[in-house]
């Protein structure tokens, strides 16, 4: 992360990450990593979960499940339908998004996912 940040690459928290690392968290009682996570959010920016995040990541559930290719159980929020909401929203928006990640079979489906060690 800090070589990308030196390269000039901008680098954001998702709301849907921080949910997920954030609840585990609070579940264990890991203060400090409460305070470390917020002050990275300070440091380097934090996308928040908007409607339009939500309706695409309705979409991109709906979509996986008519091809056969669901990633969560239906009961399931899905987190990774939301994450690659996040990211094909703010490629709407006319931002080139990378989602950093060690699970490309499922965000790979419908956003730019790349191994995180992989990404130069």
């Amino acid at each position: 992360m800090r070589a990308q940040l030196q390269k000039g690459v901008r680098i954001l928290v998702p709301g849907i990450s921080d949910y997920e690392l954030r609840r585990e968290m609070l579940r264990t009682g890991s203060t400090k990593s409460i305070i470390k996570l917020d002050a990275l959010k300070n440091a380097i920016g934090f996308v928040p979960i908007t409607t339009a995040v939500m309706n695409q990541a309705a979409e991109f559930w709906a979509h996986a499940r008519k091809v056969g290719k669901p990633t969560a159980s239906n009961a399931a929020l899905d987190g990774d339908m939301i994450l690659s909401a996040h990211a094909w929203v703010m490629n709407s928006q006319g931002h080139a998004i990378v989602v950093a990640t060690t699970n490309l079979k499922h965000l790979g489906i419908f956003c730019d996912a790349r191994v995180w060690t992989n990404i130069n």
